[in-house]
Parts: C-alpha cells; structure tokens; sequence
C-alpha cells in the first residue's frame, strides 16, 4: 500500500465530507440495519447544513486520508462543548475514524488514530474518549488493541432503533 497523507479539511471540504461519510457509514452499517431507517439518517446526519456546521465549529477538528490522489477515509475529533457527551475539557472525542470498505484492513484506521492522538498531545489533553457501537466487533477490538478500556454505555438512536454503543476512553 502507499502512504497515506493526512489534509485537515476546512469549510471548503463540506460537500467531499459529506459524500465520503455517507459511503463510509452505508458501508460499515448498512448490513446490519433497515435500508430505510439507515436511509433516513444518512440524510439528516449528514446533510450539507450539518457538516457545514460541523466544519464551522472551532472545537472540532476533520482530516482526510488520502492514498495518493484518493479519499480513503476521514477522521473527526471534538473538544470543549464540541463532545457529543461532555467529558470536560480535559477530553478530545474522536466521534468518527470512517474507512472506506476497500481500505479496511491497510492501516488507514491506524492512520488516523495516531494523528488523533498527535492532536490531543497538542492540546494538552489527559485522555482520548470515544462511543462504538457494540455489535461491531472489529472496531472495538482494533480500540482495545490501541490502549481503549470500556467506561461506560450510551444509547444511540437510529430512526426509532434503539443500539448501544460502548463508550472507551484511553489515558494520555
């Protein structure tokens, strides 16, 4: 595989951001849950306001990995009152590390973890948190293997579903 290159995306990257997570979370998600309801969501959390918004929030951070001149992936963190769960501001959330599936398993999830950490080194922060959904085993497993412990659960809602999700945290 070549080497993956980091660009960190501003407001000019709302509509790329925008393609590359919903292809990125059909991909991982929709298997295992109703076409509809992942429809439904794909459309409300990633509409052009939303990431526009996101991209626009000084407290969050996105990355985009690349393979030479491709997309492969994208990471977003949070901080302060950017978090989807306040953790204080001793915290940075890393709220998505999305892959495309052709690139599962070359390192590019690896990637970007590492710059979220470099990130939150940066910014002085204690520790790095995270939600993943229980039932996708691959990733908690790829957190467990980079340190991660479980704290917590939290409820994540898609459409009327109900999933948990595993909130792990690692110390700095």
């Amino acid at each position: 595989m070549n080497d993956i290159i980091l660009n960190q995306a501003g407001p000019e990257a709302s509509i790329f951001l925008q393609q590359l997570g919903k292809r990125t979370f059909y991909e991982t998600f929709a298997e295992s849950n109703n076409e509809e309801i992942i429809q439904n969501y794909l459309e409300k959390s990633f509409s052009a306001e939303k990431i526009e918004h996101e991209l626009s929030n000084p407290e969050s951070y996105f990355f985009i990995a690349y393979e030479q001149d491709t997309p492969v992936g994208y990471l977003k963190l949070n901080t302060g009152k950017a978090q989807t769960e306040l953790q204080g501001n001793s915290a940075l959330e890393i709220e998505r590390i999305y892959v495309l599936k052709d690139f599962h398993g070359k390192k590019v999830g690896q990637v970007l973890f590492e710059k979220a950490l470099e990130i939150s080194r940066q910014l002085n922060k204690e520790f790095i948190w995270l939600g993943v959904w229980e039932q996708n085993t691959k990733a908690v497993r790829f957190y467990e293997k980079n340190g991660f412990v479980a704290f917590d659960t939290h409820i994540f809602k898609m459409g009327d579903e109900e999933q948990t999700d595993i909130l792990m945290k690692k110390t700095l």
